[in-house]
């Protein structure tokens, strides 16, 4: 598998490329070296560079930059959770399955939680000049890839497929809501100090 074909497949071709994961056969350690890791780096990897060297322009503020170290600090527990997110997920994947009329297959479910992550991991690029961050909504295409690539990979009937998906989304907003919870409460992000309006600065 060629990683960016990979990526540009299942971006614009996702049905097509759905039925091709589908018959791969895979291993846990391989998916994650070969793909998870390397996509789930781009966002944290961004951010950092984004955050501590080009910092973000505030009104009355300016380019604002956060401690390097905070900042990496923060970067390395977001990559860690988001790693254990997929697997988490692809649990909950995994065992609704039945409850759809699908097929167990913990295999099939981690490739679905990858893969269909892919448009979320991308869009990451987008950290690395923090005021374009509003672009990371693009990231929502993940949610039609996951729509796509359930069904398929664990052969759950299509008229199912839409509700089993739903509840997957379900659940991955509420471990990112957690995980998000927890990186804040372990390292919370240095405060900024904003000037009020009309102040003078050094007062």
């Amino acid at each position: 598998m060629n990683i960016f074909e990979r990526v540009k497949n299942i971006l614009f071709r996702p049905g097509e490329e759905w039925g091709v994961i589908d018959k791969e056969t895979i291993t846990v350690g391989g998916l994650y070296t070969g793909y998870i890791i390397p996509l789930a780096l781009i966002g944290p990897v961004c951010g950092v560079i984004g955050m501590s060297v080009f910092g973000m322009n505030i009104p009355l503020a300016g380019t604002i930059r956060l401690p390097f170290l905070s900042v990496l600090t923060h970067g390395i527990l977001s990559f860690v959770l988001s790693l254990a997110g997929v697997y988490i997920l692809a649990l909950i994947v995994d065992g609704l399955a039945p409850a759809f009329s699908g097929q167990k297959n913990m295999d099939q479910a981690l490739k679905v939680t990858a893969y269909s992550s892919t448009a979320a991991w991308v869009v990451g690029v987008f950290s690395l000049v923090p005021g374009l961050a509003i672009l990371g909504l693009f990231g929502l295409y993940s949610f039609y890839l996951l729509y796509r690539g359930l069904p398929v990979l664990m052969q759950a009937p299509q008229e199912k497929g839409l509700t089993y998906t739903v509840v997957v989304i379900i659940c991955a907003i509420v471990i990112f809501v957690v995980m998000a919870a927890i990186t804040a409460m372990l390292l919370p992000m240095p405060t900024i100090d904003l000037p009020m309006p009309g102040a003078i600065p050094g007062k």
